[in-house]
């Protein structure tokens, strides 16, 4: 058995620290583009005349770092080479989202807003494994290259994590669908030009079969933005919609009718695995920065770190962080050899450790700064305060906990969708 990763992807990793030197890290700096990043002058990102959306100015100069990269031939790393990309696994995308997440925050890695130079682009992955021809022809050139997106219509007001108890009806009408509901927190939504809603169009709740996505121009008749839901971390893009005789024809269903948990458990399955490497990099990055503390400061005549209070802590994290490690990797691994879907609940593992993880070692990296690491002269709390969303919005930790409690005691059968899909 080989632990070691592959050379291939370790000569990526400084393929990207180079690109990184030379084109996104001036590219922050110039312009007073710093002010992004400058954590005393956070509000920058945010536009409070908007309702505090992200700002225009913010948005764009992510897009110029997603355009460089795209041009040097990174942002599609995961996508297949014939739309540009590198065949990217899973396994690779979870070692670069973990490196670039321990470099600490900046224009190459940003991850408030699931921003990095190698994309996330789960969008295109699930339209390439689900769309129809004609969806594929449409959407699949500006997916690739980040130039339009849609967001993703799940959660709902009164069913945040019981995915199979929405209340989001779509009803068939002649050639086409009649939509009415609700959703909340649908991220992204101020810049798609679809969402893709989920809706239940036959079936009894509780059941996992019955549920249809639909790809929503939001420009559609009875598409409302209701509001932009405020947070722990702003800007805000979290927003709460509502649909009302919602009509739209049956060409924009994505995947297959009645199957569209299929579509979500991917997504969530697919999603959960990068972020849990970004929470790992995010870790490790306030792991390493304290014990570089420790070791420089030094109160009463001796250094932090030799004192067992400073020392014991941060093993344990890093002790952790090394478990995750190879928890991650052995994951993502088996979802490139058997299938993004039938390691269901090692991701569930990996993902809510992870963002416990990153809390706690954020959390630590604040204790051991004193002062200095609570101000926002470090990036310790804004990392907190983003990261402590993923405890919550990617499943909560305790759906994720009984996902796993499904697999463990025969409540989820492997081969199955029904049962927890938080």
């Amino acid at each position: 058995m080989d632990f070691a990763l592959p050379e291939d992807l370790q000569h990526y990793l400084a393929e990207l620290d180079a690109f990184i030197e030379r084109e996104i890290r001036p590219l922050e700096l110039e312009n007073d583009n710093i002010r992004f990043f400058d954590h005393r002058r956070e509000d920058a990102r945010t536009d409070w005349d908007r309702g505090g959306l992200p700002s225009r100015e913010w948005e764009a100069l992510l897009a110029e770092a997603r355009r460089r990269a795209d041009a040097a031939g990174h942002y599609r790393y995961a996508f297949p080479r014939e739309y540009g990309g590198r065949d990217g696994t899973n396994l690779g995308m979870a070692v670069i989202r973990e490196h670039l997440a321990s470099k600490g925050l900046g224009l190459h890695c940003d991850l408030q807003n699931e921003h990095a130079i190698v994309g996330n682009n789960v969008g295109l992955l699930l339209m390439l494994h689900y769309g129809s021809p004609e969806q594929k022809a449409e959407w699949i050139d500006d997916l690739a290259a980040g130039k339009r997106h849609f967001a993703f219509g799940i959660t709902e007001p009164a069913h945040g994590s019981d995915a199979t108890f929405m209340e989001t009806r779509a009803v068939r009408d002649g050639s086409g669908w009649v939509i009415n509901g609700e959703k909340t927190w649908n991220t992204g939504i101020h810049t798609a030009s679809h969402d893709l809603t989920f809706a239940r169009t036959s079936g009894t709740p509780g059941s996992g079969e019955g549920i249809t996505g639909f790809l929503v121009p939001v420009s559609t008749p009875g598409f409302t933005v209701e509001e932009y839901l405020w947070t722990f971390n702003m800007p805000t893009d979290h927003a709460h919609v509502s649909f009302t005789d919602v009509r739209v024809p049956d060409r924009a269903i994505l995947g297959r009718e009645g199957r569209g948990l299929e579509v979500v458990q991917h997504f969530f399955n697919e999603n959960r695995i990068r972020q849990a490497a970004s929470s790992l990099g995010a870790a490790q990055f306030c792991i390493n920065r304290s014990v570089e503390y420790a070791r420089r400061r030094a109160p009463f005549g001796k250094p932090l770190a030799s004192n067992q209070a400073i020392q014991f802590p941060l093993v344990e994290l890093q002790t952790q962080a090394e478990m995750l490690r190879a928890l991650i990797h052995k994951t993502a691994w088996s979802m490139d050899t058997s299938g993004p879907l039938t390691q269901s609940d090692k991701v569930s593992m990996c993902n809510y450790v992870a963002n416990r993880l990153c809390c706690e070692a954020a959390d630590r990296a604040m204790q051991v700064h004193g002062g200095l690491g609570y101000s926002r002269h470090e990036p310790f709390e804004h990392i907190y305060r983003h990261h402590r969303r993923y405890r919550i919005t990617e499943g909560a930790e305790e759906i994720q906990m009984r996902r796993v409690a499904g697999y463990l005691f025969g409540f989820i059968k492997p081969d199955t969708l029904k049962g927890v899909t938080g």
